[in-house]
């Protein structure tokens, strides 16, 4: 089956997303400005748990890999 581009555009584009979106990447960019951009490359910035509003307070580095397993699972 075909990937739907326009439909993950729209979904892309919708207020919350673009909120979220916003709010990762204002925290990666807080954790490069407080570790550097070499403790950052090939990683991912994590919230230690899952709270999105705490700011600074409630991030860690993390591998990729450790990151994804995580993740809470999400319903199919």
């Amino acid at each position: 089956m075909a990937r739907d581009y326009k439909k993950e555009y729209a979904a892309s584009r919708r207020p919350d997303r673009r909120r979220a979106n916003i709010m990762r990447k204002r925290h990666r960019r807080l954790m490069i400005k407080k570790y550097g951009a070499a403790a950052l490359r090939g990683k991912e910035v994590d919230h230690k748990n899952h709270n999105t509003s705490q700011g600074g307070k409630n991030l860690q580095i993390l591998t990729i890999r450790a990151n994804r397993k995580k993740q809470p699972k999400r319903k199919k």
